[in-house]
């Protein structure tokens, strides 16, 4: 009794160790060859990047598999991260840091571009500084974005109340295609507006570019458009998250030198709507000279001025979230020209 009491010990031992054996195998880690990225993309101009890190072949170079995923701007690409649906993607920085404080979990590996963001006005308005704009209406997109964060800070710095305690601006939603509209028929007083629709409606409806993200100081210095990844990617995969990280600054640096060749790809491959020509123009105007140190040093300057204005909680501990927010992955150079 002794030795079969001995040897179904041994037997149900076994049995454990090759069941977990097999668990073991069927949870690893897949092989960096052998991982799938998936990229959250949604569709705007000044993703460049992305789609050239995809079509001219530098997530390829990296050893890179890629699924891009199109995906909605703005919340529906934080849900994307947050459901598992994406691991990396392109983001607009002001847009992500109230969510980073509130626990998105994603970390910005680098910058990638400066501009994007434009306020317009009517010719002969007589709005022809950010002052002027105190007491009017102006047209945004969505009370979150980042026009309106960009709007707020320029207009905070003009001493313009932008707070709830002190509001001397409306700012009103309307759709992309509504905005230069209801500026035409006069319901607004001015348009916050990322691009391409800012510049679109600037040459359509011969409008004053009133600020420029891209052009006027000190923002034309700001790095607006970062890479993150998902914070387990960052943690767990090190390796991968560098890999698309490093093909994000390259294509970066390709959109620089061939903004032309880029804007006629996106069209032809309809990743994004318009005119070639005409946003081979608008590509122009980004600094498009990818780095990691000055997407942190903008994160500073814009997050403490979200606060200011009332767009980022109160308690939000800012050198913590700054911190925080970023990651430094192996092999991944400040910048790439």
């Amino acid at each position: 009794m002794k030795l079969k009491f001995k040897m179904m010990i041994v037997t149900i031992l076994s049995a454990t160790l090759l069941m977990a054996g097999c668990g073991g195998q069927q949870t690893a880690a897949p092989k960096a060859e052998d991982y799938v990225l998936k990229v959250g993309y949604a569709g705007s101009l000044c993703e460049g990047p992305i789609h050239m890190a995809y079509e001219k072949g530098f997530f390829a170079e990296e050893g890179l598999k890629v699924e891009l995923v199109k995906l909605a701007a703005g919340g529906p690409m934080f849900e994307a991260v947050t459901a598992g649906k994406i691991e990396a993607g392109f983001g607009l920085m002001a847009s992500l840091i109230q969510p980073l404080s509130n626990g998105l979990p994603v970390k910005i590996t680098t910058g990638l571009h400066t501009g994007c963001d434009k306020v317009l006005v009517p010719q002969n308005s007589g709005i022809n500084t950010v002052a002027d704009l105190k007491g009017k209406r102006i047209g945004v997109p969505s009370l979150t974005s980042s026009p309106v964060m960009f709007a707020k800070r320029a207009l905070a710095a003009a001493g313009v109340g932008v707070s709830e305690k002190n509001l001397e601006v409306e700012f009103v939603v309307f759709s992309n295609s509504e905005l230069p509209l209801a500026l035409q028929k006069g319901a607004i007083d001015a348009i916050a507006a990322n691009d391409p629709v800012a510049s679109i409606a600037a040459q359509e409806y011969n409008l004053n570019i009133l600020l420029d993200s891209a052009v006027t100081a000190p923002y034309h210095d700001q790095y607006c458009c970062v890479a993150y990844v998902k914070d387990t990617l960052a943690k767990n995969n090190p390796e991968i998250a560098a890999k698309y990280t490093r093909a994000m600054q390259k294509a970066s640096a390709y959109v620089a030198q061939h903004p032309e060749e880029v804007a006629k790809i996106q069209v032809e491959k309809k990743y994004v709507a318009g005119n070639a020509e005409f946003n081979g123009k608008v590509l122009k105007t980004y600094n498009y000279i990818p780095s990691v140190s000055g997407a942190y040093n903008a994160f500073g300057v814009t997050a403490a001025e979200l606060q200011n204005v009332g767009m980022l909680g109160a308690a939000a501990d800012v050198p913590a979230l700054h911190k925080n927010s970023f990651v430094t992955l192996p092999g991944v150079p400040d910048t790439i020209k």
